[in-house]
């Protein structure tokens, strides 16, 4: 058996700038950081020659074509994979909450059963495959952001070029400034779920019109980047992303409410610096940041809304498990990647 541990993420600046609308006639970039919030991908052998699919529901089909979940159906078109299997997925948080959880799945699903063919696959592939997999193989009308803050963790200003070539560049922050900042955030939850697909759609139409707004969120990333980097000036980053969320929130396409709006002004008349919502908008998580000490205040003036504790994932998407168990009689269409023990214990090296 295999278990994945895969990080979701927060974005500070620059969405929007990762859809190809954008970032096909010049450069989008984003500031994000790997949160210490996961989901978990377990992959392991069934007796049966069916493979069953447990998540929000569980499914059993008897070939790849028959799973309904689209994500690990195109996963195992991916990687092989096609009988004996019991793949099981565990969330920290809910689908549909702006923490990038579609593509913190697929990379997770994929670094699972890239293990579990006896194969170590580095973050940049792990990204570049997911990209692949939900943009091309599914047609989703998404960015590329949260398939690399998934696979890379940690916090990372990520460039994406015309030539659809992606650059990663880790933020050299320093520990004192992340433990401040991690003390200073907020996670609270506005009770609403939503699908981005909507509203990534409209924005990716409406691009055009939009360009010199967007244009803005990705340099304020950069800004962003330079405030927080070194020793960290948190009190300028905290200002700038005020400024990124009041221009993210111009651009319409359903990304704000009037509760959500509502909460946001609440939150700062109750001692909040700034804040935004997380993803691309209509619902999830609102993220906050404020001295430590006013944040019962916020919470109580907000209606003691759900928490979640915010922590820099510095790892990205990783195998915590590798059980040696040869199983029953679990093989990929090629049975020589079936996992060897020479390449188990290289995987767990």
């Amino acid at each position: 058996m295999i278990i994945s541990q895969t990080p979701y993420r927060v974005s500070f600046a620059g969405g929007g700038t990762d859809l190809p609308a954008f970032y096909r006639e010049e450069f989008g970039a984003v500031l994000s950081v790997g949160l210490q919030s996961h989901m978990y991908v377990t992959v392991g052998p069934r007796f049966a020659s069916s493979i069953r699919i447990a998540y929000s529901k569980t499914e059993i089909a008897e070939t790849v074509p028959d799973i309904q979940h689209t994500i690990v159906r195109a996963a195992l078109e991916m990687t092989g994979l096609d009988r004996h299997l019991e793949i099981t997925t565990i969330g920290d948080l809910p689908a549909g909450t702006g923490m990038g959880s579609s593509s913190t799945l697929t990379v997770g699903l994929l670094n699972a059963l890239h293990a579990y063919r006896g194969m170590v696959t580095g973050p940049g592939t792990l990204a570049e495959q997911s990209c692949h997999l939900e943009i091309e193989r599914l047609g989703k009308p998404i960015g590329k952001q949260d398939q690399y803050a998934a696979a890379f963790g940690g916090m990372n200003y990520i460039r994406f070029n015309p030539d659809e070539s992606v650059h990663v560049e880790p933020v050299p922050c320093a520990r004192d400034t992340i433990a401040e900042l991690e003390r200073r955030s907020m996670l609270v939850f506005t009770a609403q779920e939503r699908s981005a697909d909507g509203i990534l759609e409209k924005q990716s139409k409406g691009t055009a019109d939009k360009r010199t707004t967007l244009r803005a969120m990705r340099d304020l990333a950069q800004e962003m980047r330079q405030v927080i980097a070194g020793r960290g000036d948190l009190d300028e980053f905290a200002r700038l992303l005020d400024e990124g969320w009041r221009l993210k929130r111009s651009l319409g396409f359903g990304i704000s409410s009037d509760h959500i709006d509502g909460m946001y002004e609440t939150a700062r008349r109750a001692g909040a610096q700034a804040g935004k919502l997380l993803g691309a908008g209509g619902g999830g998580f609102v993220y906050l940041i404020a001295p430590p000490e006013r944040h019962g205040a916020i919470l109580e003036a907000l209606g003691n809304p759900q928490r979640v504790r915010f922590g820099v994932d510095r790892l990205g998407s990783r195998i915590i498990f590798i059980s040696d168990h040869p199983g029953h009689c679990a093989t990929p269409r090629d049975a020589s990647s079936r996992p060897s023990a020479a390449r188990t214990a290289a995987l767990n090296a």
